[in-house]
């Protein structure tokens, strides 16, 4: 902390760090306070704000993304902990200029409505599947349970990650 003498307060030190993140096959450098989350990161420093800010405390799901292919919450994560490491958004899971499988199964199931909570649901569907722990329904729901829908299209989501498992692209790995 340092003192500010024109307000009579304390202002606490600024820390900036180069942090060289690799997100969706792309290396970038950024020069980040070191309090900055690798959510905030990708939205307001790299423009992928397709990772949503939901609740910004780790209890929503919204700002999944994988680090290293597994599922973290970006919002809890800060920026400077993924040096060296791969890091993929929504915006890096199409392949080869197509949607992923798991985004063509969200739609062809209606698997989201307001549409929010839709990247995190995806990423976590994707890491689900690669973990290989939707096995059955029960086991969707629950190594979903992390991602929270407000308007309620779980049926959907478990119909769709079904579909995906079951059509042979379980190997969903990005």
């Amino acid at each position: 902390m340092r003192a500010d003498i024109s307000r009579g307060t304390t202002v606490p030190e600024v820390f900036e760090t180069v942090t060289e993140l690799t997100v969706n096959g792309r290396p970038s450098v950024l020069s980040l306070d070191t309090r900055v989350t690798l959510l905030d990161a990708l939205r307001d420093h790299l423009g992928l704000v397709g990772t949503k800010k939901g609740c910004d405390q780790g209890a929503c799901g919204a700002c999944t993304v994988h680090v290293n292919g597994k599922r973290v919450l970006s919002c809890l994560t800060l920026a400077a902990q993924c040096e060296g490491r791969a890091v993929t958004t929504i915006e890096g899971v199409a392949r080869a200029g197509a949607p992923h499988p798991v985004q063509e199964a969200f739609v062809a199931r209606d698997g989201f409505q307001c549409g929010f909570c839709t990247p995190g649901q995806i990423m976590s569907a994707i890491a689900l599947i690669d973990e290989e722990r939707a096995g059955t329904d029960d086991e969707i729901r629950e190594f979903m349970s992390g991602n929270l829908c407000r308007c309620g299209a779980y049926p959907n989501m478990v119909a769709a990650i079904r579909e995906v498992v079951s059509e042979g692209n379980g190997n969903a790995v990005i």
